[in-house]
C-alpha cells in the first residue's frame, strides 16, 4: 500500500487530500472518504483501509479555506461550510480520482461520516459519477447549509444506491431520523439498506472517538464493504 498527501485543484486553489493506493496497479474503483467535523487528519485511517480492501481511497480536507494557522475549534470550522463548497470539494476529488492512474473512472463511490454521512446523501444526488453511497450516521440532513435545498429534499434526484449505518443511542441523525429517511427513499423507489446497532451513539466508527464502539464499527466494514463491491460490479 502506498498513502500521501496530494493536491487537488479546486476553485482555482490547492485543497490537500490524503490518498492511499493498494499494491495492485491493476485498474480498482476510487472512493472518495469525507471527514467527520473534527478534520481529515482524524480520517486518514478509514483511507488506509478502503486501501486495504482493493480501492484507491481519497479523503479531501473540507476545511482548505481556512488559513493554515487558523486556531478554531471544529464546530467553529464546520459552521463555514456550505453546500455549494463541500460539493465542489467532492466533485474535485472525484475528478482527481477518475483521472488517477489506478483507479477505474467507471467506479467511483463515497463514503463519509458525520457530516461527511450527511454529504453522502447530499453527493448521492449531485454527482451522477458516484455509482454506490455508505454514510455513517450521517447528521443534519434535514436543513440545507447555505442556499438550496437541503440533501434530503434532494432525495428524488438520487441516482446510486445508499447504505447507511446509525447508533440506536445517536441523537443526530435519531432514530427518527433514519426511519424518515428510509421512508422518504422507499416512496420514491430509491435503492437502500440501512443497519441501526444497539449499544451505539454517534461516532460508534470513528477510531479515537470516545464514541467508538467496536462492537458495531467491526459489523459495519464487511457490510461497507461488501455493498460497494456488489455495486461496482454492475458498472
Amino acid at each position: 500500500m502506498s498513502s500521501s498527501w496530494e493536491n487537488v485543484r479546486v476553485d482555482g486553489s490547492n485543497m490537500r487530500a490524503y490518498v492511499s493506493s493498494p499494491e495492485d496497479s491493476n485498474k480498482v474503483p476510487g472512493i472518495v472518504i469525507v471527514q467527520g467535523q473534527t478534520g481529515v487528519d482524524d480520517f486518514v485511517q478509514f483511507t488506509r483501509m478502503v486501501a486495504s480492501e482493493g480501492f484507491v481511497g481519497a479523503a479531501p480536507d473540507l476545511y482548505h479555506r481556512d488559513p493554515a494557522d487558523c486556531k478554531d475549534d471544529a464546530p467553529t470550522r464546520r459552521m463555514r461550510l456550505t453546500d455549494q463548497t463541500v460539493s465542489a470539494d467532492v466533485n474535485a476529488t472525484v475528478e482527481f480520482l477518475k483521472s488517477h492512474p489506478s483507479v477505474d473512472p467507471a467506479r467511483i463511490g463515497i463514503v463519509g461520516f458525520c457530516m461527511g454521512g450527511r454529504a453522502v446523501y447530499l453527493m448521492s444526488a449531485l454527482n451522477p459519477d458516484l455509482k454506490a453511497g455508505v454514510m455513517y450516521y450521517g447528521g443534519d440532513p434535514f436543513h440545507a447549509w447555505g442556499e438550496g435545498p437541503s440533501p434530503f429534499e434532494r432525495t428524488a434526484q438520487i441516482h446510486c444506491p445508499i447504505m447507511g449505518h446509525f447508533g440506536e443511542d445517536d441523537k443526530n441523525p435519531s432514530p427518527a431520523d433514519m426511519r424518515k429517511l428510509d421512508a422518504e427513499m422507499t416512496r420514491l423507489g430509491k435503492p437502500h439498506e440501512f443497519h441501526s446497532y444497539a449499544n451505539a451513539a454517534h461516532a460508534f466508527a470513528n477510531f479515537g472517538s470516545p464514541g467508538y464502539r467496536e462492537h458495531a464499527a467491526t459489523a459495519s466494514w464487511p457490510r461497507t464493504f461488501g455493498f460497494f463491491s456488489k455495486h461496482f460490479k454492475h458498472t
